[in-house]
């Protein structure tokens, strides 16, 4: 798969994610991918929040196992934690995806 595609694949997961995370309302869930499919499920896993820093985000969970550069425009980093993964813009969270195994 080319640097593009993936990169597209993942903006339209992210995309699929945000809307999914609006339809479930106030209700405490958690987004999970498994291969191509997003699903949302009720969780009580701490996981970050949409709107914190990066630097909050280390504060409270500590260093990511992982870190991945950011791609694209707007620039979307990753970390990986265990359990789940951190997506920002630029130094802001805007998804925590939940690992199937969890």
């Amino acid at each position: 798969m080319t640097g593009k595609r993936k990169l597209s694949v993942l903006l339209a997961v992210e995309l699929t994610v945000a809307l999914a995370v609006m339809l479930a309302g106030a209700a405490r869930a958690e987004t999970v991918v498994e291969g191509d499919q997003v699903m949302v499920r009720e969780s009580d896993i701490a996981r970050p929040h949409r709107g914190m820093n990066m630097h909050t985000v280390e504060s409270k969970f500590g260093a990511p196992q992982q870190r991945q550069e950011a791609v694209g425009e707007p620039p979307i980093s990753r970390w990986h934690y265990p359990g789940f993964t951190v997506f920002f813009e630029k130094d802001r969270v805007i998804h925590t995806v939940v690992d199937p195994a969890s």
